[in-house]
């Protein structure tokens, strides 16, 4: 996992170095830099593969440049399909691998590569810079270009230079907690889409953009559930062994999940027992899942590690969550991610995890809502929308807000929206969800709410939220995660399955469950999810109410267009006389103002 950066502009070394100093931590084993035919390319790598100075970056071959983010799992594979094709190879990288197989099959590459990855590749003969991401934005891919001239990066930071910020952003932020692709804070910086191509022509000043893979129109499997159950599980398998090739010491994360759970013990299994597994545990009972996870640990036979911390260290860690996200960014559960990779790194460099479950195989709750509301939409809308007008929800704290906003939207299709953009109050007029344009493909990819629902699970929240805080918080702490349940062959297969396969009568994940109830038994797996959060709301009366309280004035309350500042106040008000919970709504606030600050906006 790494650091990349390029430009054409023109910079001298020093200042490329210090661009390169704001992501070192993305890749501290060591800084390359290159100069070459008026572009200026830097790298920050954390050694995994062949840790020999030969795989240094930015690499060079024949006519090619690169600069690369990531790991290809199937790099072995591709790598032998070259050598067919008479190609030979100094390294044993999967960056090499990357090189020449562009040489030889150009854009069509990225096709056959099964990993994550963000890399720019410099086609002198061509003039040319190729730049791709990942299926399912994984690794992040940041950039500027205004009439030929352009930057790229890892992260943001190191772009923002002189940048002005993007309101239509903000108010993005405010609906969904993070910002997604292809916005970003500022408005002359963008994010390359998931699945996407970007091509500079330096010749012609051109940019061009070209998708290679998205979600597609669900055709349902004919497999039974026995045959389904057994061809998830090899692929799960197979998904589980490509991540594990690694020349430095790997481990996985462990929590009382499903996800976790299922990929942890595939793992130890292929390893002959013992895998190193990682958990944090709170003092709070009420977010500790360490008891659960070591027990999963007991039966799968894994060398187990617990951290215990208390709400004192996780607040230690704010610092470094404003650091490292570059953006506004409001999944609280990110504090607990920097604090369980903070303690995984002087045991291991890479770490399995089970990310991306809960997308494809129907986790959340909100899947569970949709269950319980569906009937609601045989109302007319017009009856529903007065029943929200005339009762006062609002005097019901944010459980009565949401029963407005379902009683509010149109049809079922505006409420799977609602779930993910749900933040209407925190907004002084009617929210602007025109931006959701980029997104609503999902509407139009199966007949059935729940898969829809789950499509814009993978295609909004899965890269704007859930790979944005793992990156970020790995990377913070120079450690490579890598998720299973995120190999795109998974991801499709099971859009394949049933409902019924995943979700039946209230059983979230089942053909997972029945799949882990082969490694651990079902009795001590099946209790409820408590989930990987932090206790915002009692910190808002306690810890940090000075702070809210500081950062929430008039002074950023003016800087910001669209906040509705009257029911932010009323929102405090309420929490802090214990009227109701409000923290979710004010952590999203309090972040963006903490943000504001310490940028100097």
């Amino acid at each position: 996992m790494c650091g990349i950066y390029l430009t054409n502009k023109t910079i001298n070394e020093n200042l490329i170095k210090e661009k390169l100093k704001l992501i070192e931590h993305r890749g501290p084993d060591y800084s390359g830099t290159l100069k070459k035919d008026g572009l200026s390319f830097g790298h920050t790598r954390l050694s995994i593969l062949d840790l020999d100075s030969r795989s240094h970056q930015p690499m060079i071959h024949e006519n090619y440049i690169i600069v690369f983010n990531g790991e290809i799992y199937n790099f072995e594979e591709i790598k032998n399909e070259l050598k067919l094709l008479g190609e030979k190879f100094v390294t044993q990288s999967d960056t090499e691998v990357l090189l020449i197989g562009f040489k030889i099959w150009g854009k069509s590459l990225v096709e056959k590569l099964n990993g994550m990855f963000s890399f720019c590749i410099y086609d002198k003969s061509k003039r040319e810079i190729f730049c791709a991401r990942d299926r399912l934005g994984v690794k992040p891919f940041y950039y500027c270009w205004e009439n030929g001239i352009f930057e790229i990066c890892s992260e943001i930071r190191p772009l923002s230079e002189n940048k002005d910020i993007d309101e239509e952003a903000i108010e993005i932020y405010l609906q969904t907690g993070y910002i997604p692709s292809p916005w970003s804070i500022y408005k002359q910086v963008k994010k390359l889409k998931a699945g996407y191509l970007m091509i500079l022509n330096l010749e012609s000043n051109e940019i061009k953009f070209e998708k290679y893979w998205d979600l597609k129109k669900v055709k349902l499997s004919k497999l039974s559930y026995k045959q389904a159950k057994t061809k998830l599980h090899e692929l799960l398998k197979d998904a589980v062994k490509i991540r594990l090739n690694s020349d430095v010491p790997f481990g996985s994360f462990l929590s009382g999940g499903i996800d976790s759970a299922l990929v942890s013990s595939i793992a130890n299994k292929q390893i002959g027992g013992k895998l190193k597994t990682f958990t944090v545990g709170f003092d709070d009972p009420k977010y500790d899942e360490s008891l659960l996870a070591g027990a999963f640990s007991k039966i799968i036979g894994s060398s187990h590690t617990e951290t215990k911390c208390s709400a004192e260290d996780l607040i230690d860690l704010f610092p470094v969550f404003f650091s490292s996200y570059g953006e506004p960014f409001a999944d609280s559960s990110a504090i607990p991610s920097l604090l369980l990779n903070k303690t995984t790194k002087p045991k291991v460099t890479v770490a399995l995890s089970g990310d991306g479950g809960d997308e494809s195989f129907l986790g959340y709750n909100h899947f569970d809502w949709s269950w319980k509301v569906k009937y609601v939409f045989k109302i007319p809308f017009l009856i529903r929308a007065l029943v929200a007008k005339v009762i006062p929800f609002k005097l019901a704290g944010k459980r009565g807000q949401g029963i407005k906003n379902i009683l509010n939207y149109r049809d079922f299709d505006y409420f799977i929206e609602g779930i993910f953009t749900g933040f209407g109050p925190l907004l002084l007029k009617n929210k602007n969800t025109n931006w959701l344009k980029e997104y609503r493909l999902f509407k139009t990819l199966s007949i059935d709410s729940i898969q829809r629902m789950a499509d814009l699970n993978i295609k909004l929240w899965l890269e704007n939220d859930s790979n944005v805080k793992v990156d970020r918080a790995s990377m913070a702490y120079a450690v490579e995660v890598r998720s299973p349940f995120l190999d795109y062959r998974i991801i499709e297969f099971a859009r394949t399955l049933p409902i019924s396969y995943r979700f039946q009568k209230g059983k979230r994940k089942r053909i997972l469950r029945d799949i882990l109830n082969e490694y651990i038994p079902q009795e001590i797996f099946d209790v409820p999810k408590k989930g990987f959060s932090i206790p915002i709301g009692d910190w808002f009366k306690n810890e940090l109410k000075d702070d809210l309280i500081k950062h929430l004035n008039d002074d950023f309350f003016n800087k910001i267009e669209c906040l509705n500042v009257e029911n932010i106040k009323l929102f405090m008000k309420l929490h802090f006389q214990n009227k109701g919970d409000y923290s979710t709504y004010l952590w999203r606030v309090y972040v963006l103002s903490k943000w504001y600050s310490i940028n100097g906006k």
